[in-house]
């Protein structure tokens, strides 16, 4: 089974709650579902480093200096593919200004939650229950 690895990169709480989703570009995908930045790690590299670079190079944020803060949200199986993502959680850096950063990538954007939950590929919303649990469960009375 194939492993990638995502960063699924938030701001506001409760109501507010938006998260960072990208799309795959070409003509073939316009009909797309929305992903976490994701993608396969290079030969000996960590899951959480996979995650950050994917995000650099998908999202153009980059959250090095944040690592400590980061959260595992576990794993999903693609029911069809055979894949694995792994997923990581961190509140987005105050300077974050994603864009479109590799010809795979035609958007990038911060959706609400309940949005975002319409949007993303179904295999990975589990990830935005789990972030919410997440949230939820870190004592934060707004969330």
């Amino acid at each position: 089974m194939k492993q990638a690895a995502g960063l699924l990169l938030y701001r506001g709480k409760a109501d507010a709650l938006e998260v960072l989703l990208v799309h795959p570009s070409g003509n073939y995908n316009r009909r797309a579902p929305w992903s976490i930045p994701k993608g396969l790690p290079d030969e000996g590299e960590a899951l959480l480093d996979a995650a950050l670079r994917e995000t650099r190079e998908e999202a153009g944020v980059s959250a090095d200096a944040h690592r400590n803060s980061i959260v595992s949200l576990g794993h999903i199986d693609y029911t069809r593919s055979r894949k694995r993502v792994h997923a990581f959680a961190l509140e987005a850096p105050a300077d974050a200004a994603p864009h479109p950063a590799s010809w795979e990538i035609d958007r990038v954007e911060f959706f609400p939650l309940e949005e975002a939950q319409r949007l993303i590929h179904a295999d990975q919303l589990p990830f935005l229950d789990r972030l919410k649990e997440l949230l939820a469960s870190s004592g934060d009375p707004t969330v």
